[in-house]
């Protein structure tokens, strides 16, 4: 194109939607750096924080999701619904006339279901990037009118009514670019001891915190070091836990060195979680979100699992005496890890994001 170009990238609420299109960001600017990329998320998302470290141009629509508790506080914010709806669309309304963007890409959650809204009346190309086996609300409102829609598993093409691109999870473009080394000096670990990581998603989850805390002791006697990130909303009640050969973060940046200093990782299995271990080649054990949509935490977990790239273990199933066992045992099986590792970097796809923009560049050349 001769004029530069003007995009608008909409995703957020939860690591899960925020980091692809950051991923996908990347690799636009990476390609044509005289691109004008404006991001869109919610203030009450993770991206509220994330969004203003990065640097990159932004907006934060005062929208978050419907409450589905029955209690004050979610009553409370769903009568703030309808006001907090005309405030975005009024915000999106000023920001498409003063950017008038070429295309529109949408990764999901809350906050991008607007800005793809608004995209479609007007007629401007539209890239939905979905990344789960059972597409979220808002691809399946918004698929039909979409210009394109990558999917990341063939499971995804049933449920949405438009012939979709298989391209896979964008990841971050540093992902597997750590350090083992550096990573463990910046935990300040032995690295002739073996390292355990531990998250939950973006969020943290409480049922993982609740096991760990069960584990760690037992974990620290065995010599194993743990890297824990809690989310934000637990980290006061487990950073007691903090010392030596155990770390307790609300959350960690630098994931790319994370990965690198750990022997094994144990958490959710949401699809850019899972994406990310299968390109950094991790061997893991994976714990599906029970209450995920359609269930796909276990889908996406038994397809790890049925490669022999990770262990699958039901949250009903838990006995924190028998799970920090399978652990250890993990950790002290060197050929084991490594087998686990080969398997999983072999259904990594590194070249996902690539394949995503390629589609995206396709409709504005």
């Amino acid at each position: 194109m001769d004029r530069p170009m003007k995009i608008i990238i909409s995703g957020g609420g939860t690591g899960g939607h925020l980091f692809p299109a950051l991923a996908i960001g990347d690799e636009i600017m990476r390609r044509h750096p005289n691109a004008t990329i404006h991001y869109i998320g919610s203030k009450f998302g993770i991206e509220k924080d994330v969004l203003p470290v990065k640097n990159v141009t932004h907006t934060l629509l005062p929208i978050r999701g419907l409450q589905r508790l029955f209690n004050l506080e979610s009553i409370g914010r769903n009568l703030l619904l309808p006001i907090r709806l005309i405030t975005s669309i009024g915000k999106i309304k000023s920001l498409f006339n003063t950017i008038g963007p070429q295309l529109v890409i949408g990764t999901g959650g809350y906050a991008s279901a607007l800005p793809l809204r608004e995209s479609i009346r007007r007629k401007i190309p539209t890239l939905i990037q979905e990344q789960n086996s059972y597409p979220g609300l808002t691809t399946r409102w918004f698929a039909k009118k979409a210009s394109k829609v990558c999917i990341a598993f063939e499971e995804a093409q049933s449920f949405v009514k438009k012939k979709c691109v298989l391209a896979g999870n964008p990841v971050r473009s540093e992902i597997n670019t750590g350090n083992r080394e550096v990573g463990l000096n910046q935990y300040k670990f032995n690295p002739n001891k073996k390292t355990l990581f531990l998250f939950g998603g973006s969020q943290g989850s409480l049922a993982l915190n609740q096991v760990m805390d069960q584990m760690v002791s037992f974990l620290s006697i065995s010599n194993t070091q743990v890297i824990w990130q809690t989310g934000k909303n637990s980290y006061n009640t487990y950073s007691h836990h903090e010392n030596e050969t155990t770390r307790v973060f609300p959350f960690i940046d630098d994931m790319a060195n994370t990965y690198a200093a750990s022997d094994l990782v144990m958490s959710r299995s949401g699809a850019i979680t899972c994406s990310e271990l299968t390109v950094c080649g991790k061997p893991s054990i994976l714990i599906p979100f029970p209450a995920a949509a359609a269930d796909h935490q276990a889908k996406n977990a038994d397809a790890l699992a049925r490669y022999g790239a990770a262990e699958l273990v039901n949250e009903s199933d838990i006995i924190p005496e028998k799970l920090a066992a399978m652990i250890q045992s993990l950790l002290n099986n060197q050929n084991q890890l490594n087998a686990m590792a080969l398997a999983s970097k072999k259904l990594g796809r590194p070249n996902s994001t690539s394949k995503i923009v390629d589609q995206a560049m396709d409709l504005i050349q």
